[in-house]
């Protein structure tokens, strides 16, 4: 028998993975932001160092600051969620979460994702 290659599916696809946002109205501005982007960047890395895929980036519109989400499971209370949830409302800023949507298999992303702004 043989082994399966870790994040490897039987049938040889990547492992799915899943995306949703938090939506901050009214949007926030880069520099109010730094903390979460720190924090952002951190459990990424940690995630990685797990072998598993959780990579946030925020994105800045006029209408909406987003923060996208990137993961290899759908649920929404992971505890790099908490930590988020926990300084969005030390920033005493309103959100929402999306949905999770399942993106294509094997469209992980690399830790070189570019952020917007």
């Amino acid at each position: 028998m043989r082994g399966r290659s870790a994040g490897k599916r039987e049938d040889g696809r990547g492992k799915p993975v899943w995306t949703y946002a938090y939506e901050i109205v009214p949007p926030q501005g880069e520099g109010r932001l730094g903390t979460i982007k720190h924090l952002l960047a951190r459990e990424s890395a940690d995630a990685r160092g797990r072998a598993q895929t959780w990579v946030g980036r925020v994105v800045l519109q006029q209408q909406v600051t987003h923060i996208l989400v990137v993961s290899d499971s759908p649920e929404q209370d992971h505890e790099a969620n908490r930590r988020l949830e926990a300084e969005l409302r030390d920033l005493k800023v309103e959100y929402s979460i999306t949905a999770a949507l399942a993106v294509a298999d094997g469209a992980s992303p690399s830790s070189e994702w570019p952020s917007s702004h």
